[in-house]
């Protein structure tokens, strides 16, 4: 989530136990363990629960990097370059002996029914809805049959900014224009583009048949659990099996067969109820209760040029009889994994209902074992919120990495399965909750007797959460599992209101954020989990630098997050209101964590004595955030996505800094980094 669309309103009531106070009891056990709270800290920070993380995993859960002779032992990969020092200028900032330059901004159209892109912001809604959306987020990159020169870029575009229009958005008496609300509309979503490398350089494909845009207007099939129910008929699809667009796709994962996954989160600002009061699932959820919408898009209904309703139904206002007369179930079909098939133009998105309505922040898959079901692991980005995974009813079949029908195959393994949300133990120790009917809430009753059927659990997925007791945490982001031995990381980025801490959350009013991790048991009930790396300014007193920061590794506020196959972990932030902020500019780090091992080879966290293997990679322009993560199968080109820069990017250049005294549009766009010598990325 960028921190320019999020909230810091705390919408859970719940009384549930939360993180901070998890890991307070977590400390103190240990401190009448371990002798203190000096070894208590350390031990969380260092050591802790070293035997559920060992540097390898079992043989039928790790890639063999030696795969030619898999009894001799490969030599361990090792990060190839020096942490650069900090930055803030309007340029990129990239490590020695790389590249960086700018591909595929906001504007570029992808196709010959745009006009090219005008500085002053007067490109029209048609203009939009055939090039790069704004503020580019979560991103894939699919190879054309296997290459690395040649493929399909997936990116989300997250929300818009005001120099979207000439001169911002605009209202007469209280209306903002149809042109500017559809040109909005057509900002958001995901592009589809097909990019390729002639003589070195990167460049889009315009007018590729597999070129095209998913915006807020794009018809999307529902399917799963809602599919079909009362909670998402409209007057545009009575049945309720389709709905119109996508909307703030922060986050993003992708599928074992080969499909992109689009994750809706800040998406309840642009729809608004001002009924009193709020049914329970939309306060859960926080849509707005009064005024307009965020973008008041919904002041241009009625204009003459309206076509069924598209500016109407953000207001969800009951005012009729049923949902025949009314928008009121608009939001309802809003706030779910939206799976794209890339290499078919002819598909539409489907948003897969059974993995939970909530803000989505990544769906990452866990590893693949054929007879076992397929994970996805998804954090809901707010301040004290939940992590959720959900495991599919069918096994996972290695047939099915190559269907002929890749949305077919999605409904196979996505349509059906079993939601659940974490609760975090102060010993070390988790259990996967299950949002199903017959669970037993933390009063006694049963999901089922609450709320009712699986449809309703899911409408109000957040509010079934609180009810089973799972633990709140510092804004969960993004997710993603390490290809050697498949423990899950998840980012939490902040939480300026915490003030009880637990195991998983120890700091109060924790500005700085931090990583954690965690191993599912084989059942998928219960996992045991560490803290991986606790973000700090490098002068910060040991309470809070509990990692050990140093001025070139020094980060905060963690949010696009990846592991590549060869096991680096790249860290990117989306810094603001700490002392890190005022030293640098949002950055994206790398660490090679199964390299991070004590003296009998067990897996250890960040700490002052390995901090060196945590460096600084690259650094963004002012006022951005850095976030989007792709590379190519060879590891020889990686993508980088800079949203909302302030005075940037000045040329194709993305390391040339804009000249002082010269403003120009600035343009989220895509860094594409290279090595000078042309070979892979990190090492």
């Amino acid at each position: 989530m960028s921190r320019h669309t999020g909230t810091n309103v705390n919408a859970n009531p719940s009384d549930n136990r939360p993180m901070d106070s998890v890991l307070e009891s977590y400390l103190s056990r240990r401190t009448v363990l371990r002798g203190g709270l000096g070894a208590a800290i350390a031990m969380i920070a260092g050591t802790g629960l070293t035997g559920c993380f060992d540097s390898g995993g079992s043989s039928s859960r790790r890639n063999n990097p030696n795969p030619g002779n898999p009894n001799t032992p490969a030599q361990p990969l090792a990060l190839g370059f020096d942490s650069i020092p900090v930055s803030r200028t309007n340029a990129c900032v990239v490590a020695a002996g790389y590249t960086a330059s700018v591909l595929a901004p906001w504007g570029q159209p992808i196709n010959s029914n745009a006009a090219p892109w005008k500085d002053d912001g007067t490109n029209t809604s048609v203009d939009q809805a055939n090039a790069m959306g704004m503020n580019h987020d979560g991103m894939h990159f699919f190879p054309i049959n296997g290459s690395s020169d040649d493929g399909l870029l997936v990116m989300n575009h997250e929300y818009i900014e005001n120099v979207l229009h000439p001169s911002g958005p605009t209202r007469v008496g209280g209306v903002r224009p149809v042109e500017e609300v559809r040109k909005d509309i057509n900002a958001h979503g995901v592009a589809v583009v097909r990019i390729t490398k002639i003589n070195g350089n990167w460049q889009v494909v315009e007018n590729d048949p597999l070129n095209r845009r998913f915006t807020t207007a794009s018809v999307m099939d529902l399917s799963g659990p809602m599919r079909g129910t009362d909670h998402v008929r409209t007057p545009f699809s009575p049945n309720g099996t389709e709905t119109r667009g996508t909307n703030n796709n922060c986050g993003n994962g992708y599928t074992p067969w080969g499909t992109y996954l689009t994750c809706e989160e800040n998406w309840p600002n642009v729809f608004v109820n001002t009924q009193q009061p709020l049914p329970a699932d939309q306060a859960r959820i926080g849509i707005r209760n009064s005024g307009t919408s965020q973008y008041a898009w919904e002041t241009a209904a009625g204009d003459p040029s309206e076509v069924d309703n598209e500016f109407a139904r953000f207001n969800i206002t009951p005012t009729g009889a049923d949902f025949t007369q009314d928008y009121r179930n608009e939001a309802s079909t809003y706030g779910y994994i939206v799976e794209i098939d890339p290499y078919n133009a002819n598909t539409r998105a489907v948003k897969r209902t059974a993995l939970g309505r909530f803000r989505h922040e990544g769906c990452w898959p866990g590893l693949l074992e054929a007879g076992k079901p397929v994970v996805f692991y998804s954090g809901d980005d707010a301040q004290n919120e939940y992590v959720y995974k959900f495991v599919s009813t069918a096994l996972w079949d290695p047939a099915d990495a190559n269907p002929s029908d890749r949305l077919a195959t999605g409904a196979k393994y996505m349509d059906q399965g079993t939601l659940y949300v974490a609760r975090f133990d102060d010993n070390g120790t988790g259990v996967w909750l299950p949002l199903t009917v017959a669970s037993v809430a933390t009063n006694g009753q049963t999901l089922g007797t609450l709320f009712g059927d699986i449809d309703d659990i899911i409408l109000n997925t957040r509010g079934a959460a609180d009810a089973l007791g799972a633990t709140p945490m510092d804004r969960p982001e993004w997710t993603t599992v390490n290809p050697l031995n498949g423990d899950i990381y998840l980012t939490l980025t902040n939480n300026s209101s915490r003030t009880t801490p637990n195991a998983a959350n120890p700091r109060t009013n924790n500005v700085n954020g931090h990583i954690i991790r965690w191993h599912d048991a084989d059942d998928q009930l219960n996992f045991t989990w560490d803290i991986f790396v606790f973000g700090s300014e490098a002068t910060a007193a040991p309470s809070t630098n509990r990692s050990g920061l140093t001025d070139l590794n020094q980060f905060a506020s963690p949010d696009g997050m990846i592991f590549d196959n060869r096991g680096i972990l790249w860290i990117q932030t989306d810094n603001s209101g700490n002392a890190v902020a005022s030293q640098t500019n949002d950055q994206m780090l790398a660490v090679i964590p199964t390299n991070l091992v004590d003296a009998q080879g067990n897996q250890v966290p960040v700490t002052a004595d390995n901090q060196s293997e945590l460096r600084r990679f690259f650094i963004g322009p002012n006022g951005s955030e850095v976030t989007g993560i792709a590379y190519t199968p060879d590891y020889t080109s990686m993508f980088v996505n800079i949203q909302h820069p302030g005075n940037w990017p000045y040329s194709d250049d993305a390391t040339e800094a804009t000249p002082a005294g010269v403003t120009v549009r600035p343009r989220a766009s895509t860094v594409v980094i290279q090595k000078v010598d042309g070979g892979p990325i990190g090492v």
